[in-house]
């Protein structure tokens, strides 16, 4: 098994060296793939030393079973060709692929099967707000079908990449020494800030980030429910969290959503509000899991329940999904 990462340097490409060493991935070799900026450069893993090769339209991919690819959509579709042409499979971290109809969108506590019909050897790693909301509704819509979904997200600097992370740390730093506050990777200040945007906005007056809850969540669920989203960038450094209310066909009661929930794969149950347990960024930052919690009946809809979660956008929200796409394709040997 041959393994390549592209876009080893960014953010997501550092959490698949340390996700794919911590899984102990089964591979005999791994690649490292950057661009002009980053090749040459070395990281270690599993004790060895790691040099970026330069992504190039050539045969490096030739022997090469799964690519994790991380570096924006525009080197996705540009060098899609190039990395499928030998038979790798390509598993895409952009949104690039995400809704074209001969390339399935996967989470696999979701829709694993999904991966095995991939016609163009490409499969699409979803949004990572998406990916952990439908890991906490699957078992959910086990129990009842899910007919509305209504949305809030508080996304992390994570969200934006490593060099938005810095950039809000510098922010921080920058406050309290009373210099003038760099403003790059966001539209606004995002320290002490929240701003009700992430993407470009869209004709309906959605972002782009809004409309892809929309859209992927059908697609992977396999449903035909309507979610309205609105996207929040908060000043946390790392993992998502969100707001959820959903409608259901039926009623659900409180005992068995949380029994659900508990059970379910990928996710844990944090539902203790008389102490003060519930799911939030610092506690939830650098784990697997979809933390969920704050279940409770909805107010205003009699067959509404809303519940609270969050998760680590890097890790579930990016780079654990790809390599659990990975390890459900090997395990159904369907690559190699």
């Amino acid at each position: 098994m041959k393994v390549a990462i592209v876009g080893a340097s960014g953010a997501v490409g550092q959490e698949f060296l340390r996700i794919l060493a911590e899984r102990n991935f089964p591979m005999d070799e791994l690649v490292l793939f950057g661009s002009e900026r980053s090749a040459g450069r070395s990281y270690e893993f599993k004790g060895k030393q790691l040099t970026v090769k330069l992504l190039q339209h050539n045969d490096d991919f030739r022997d090469i079973d799964i690519a994790f690819v991380s570096a924006g959509g525009g080197t996705s579709k540009e060098y899609a060709e190039t990395i499928t042409k030998y038979g790798t499979v390509m598993i895409d971290n952009s949104s690039a692929f995400r809704m074209d109809d001969d390339v399935p969108l996967v989470v696999p506590e979701c829709n694993a099967a999904d991966a095995l019909v991939r016609p163009r050897g490409i499969i699409a790693n979803p949004n990572c707000t998406t990916i952990m909301m439908v890991v906490a509704l699957q078992p959910l819509e086990q129990l009842s079908h899910i007919k509305r979904i209504r949305v809030s997200s508080y996304q992390s600097a994570s969200g934006a990449g490593a060099a938005a992370m810095a950039e809000l740390q510098e922010q921080y730093r920058q406050l309290v020494a009373g210099e003038p506050v760099t403003v790059s990777k966001f539209p606004h200040q995002l320290a002490y800030n929240v701003i009700p945007q992430i993407d470009v906005f869209t004709d309906n007056g959605y972002t782009k980030e809004e409309m892809k809850m929309f859209n992927e969540t059908r697609k992977i669920m396999h449903t035909d429910v309507c979610c309205s989203a609105t996207c929040v960038r908060v000043s946390s450094l790392r993992s998502h969290s969100e707001s959820v209310w959903i409608e259901t066909e039926e009623p659900i009661s409180i005992a068995a959503a949380r029994e659900a929930i508990a059970q379910a794969p990928g996710c844990a149950l944090v539902d203790d509000p008389a102490n003060l347990r519930y799911p939030m960024p610092l506690d939830t930052a650098g784990h697997d899991d979809v933390y969920v919690g704050r279940i409770r009946k909805d107010l205003a809809d009699v067959n509404g329940l809303t519940l609270w979660l969050s998760g680590d956008q890097i890790r579930k929200g990016a780079a654990l999904n790809a390599v659990q796409i990975a390890e459900y394709l090997i395990s159904m040997n369907d690559v190699g």
